[in-house]
């Protein structure tokens, strides 16, 4: 009877495992449905934003999101997600992969995977000239605002301790509490504040972006963690993007001379797994 008990238990435990390691396969699951599902923020221009004649999603990740599927021979399905709630998402399986502007920094390597590193920026801050402000140090005792559950307030408040940060759910809300008054200044990544700088229009002679860095940023896609087979093909494709040529025309596409960033050349190659520092 104990061998039988013990035979049985057995069987069960090498079933469980093998069944659990059959639904580990992520890349298996994207391929046997036939579509990706890609978690976007959608409204962090140019990485992922609407297009307002086709109403459909573009940009800087939108493009890298589309090479990925095409490699794995899938189709590209967009899911607008929340800054706050980017890895939720991604751990509960709402999305399969996130596109969505994701820093890749050591804490979060406890909860989710990366891939190679996609983009290199840094935090800085977006004053109105009346404040007086002409250098981060003096925010200390301010209120600054920006978006809930990102980088850029733990930055603010690593190198302003004393800073009064006050947080919105959307960078949309946050530039538009500068723009009302709310905050002396507003804290973003380099390339949206240069954006969001282009959008004021005339009113962009009365702002300005601190030169310091608050720190400096790899963003990368963010995989669920474990799934080694959908990190492969997703570094797979970036590298064969760098290697042909195709990232650096993306990123010019994005960011270079002709649009609003108008960055002059890129910094970084796609060929590390880089971590903020």
């Amino acid at each position: 009877m104990r061998l039988s008990a013990f035979i049985s238990t057995a069987i069960l435990a090498t079933t469980t495992l093998l069944s659990s390691v059959a639904h580990a396969d992520q890349l298996a699951d994207i391929r046997k449905k036939g579509e990706i599902v890609i978690g976007v923020l959608g409204i962090d221009e140019p990485n992922s934003f609407v297009d307002p004649k086709t109403r459909e999603f573009i940009g800087y990740e939108i493009d890298l999101a589309q090479a990925i599927a095409k490699k794995i021979g899938v189709k590209p399905v967009f899911k607008q997600v929340a800054v706050a709630a980017r890895i939720p998402e991604l751990q509960q399986g709402h999305v399969d992969i996130l596109a969505a502007s994701l820093t890749h920094n050591k804490e979060r390597e406890s909860q989710i995977d990366f891939s190679l590193t996609t983009f290199v920026t840094g935090s800085k801050v977006l004053v109105k000239k009346s404040s007086g402000i002409n250098n981060v140090a003096e925010l200390a005792g301010k209120k600054v605002v920006t978006v809930k559950g990102g980088t850029q307030e733990p930055n603010l408040r690593r190198a302003v301790p004393t800073a009064d940060v006050v947080t919105f759910e959307s960078t949309q809300q946050a530039f538009q509490a500068l723009q009302q008054g709310k905050g002396v200044g507003y804290v973003n990544d380099e390339a949206s504040l240069i954006a969001d700088h282009a959008k004021l229009g005339a009113a962009g002679k009365d702002y300005q972006i601190l030169p310091q860095n608050l720190n400096v940023e790899p963003l990368a896609i963010g995989i669920k963690k474990g799934e080694a087979g959908v990190k492969s093909a997703i570094d797979d494709t970036l590298r064969e993007l760098e290697k042909s040529g195709e990232a650096e025309k993306l990123f010019f596409k994005w960011y270079g001379p002709d649009t609003r960033l108008k960055f002059q050349k890129r910094n970084f190659k796609i060929d590390s797994d880089k971590v903020e520092s």
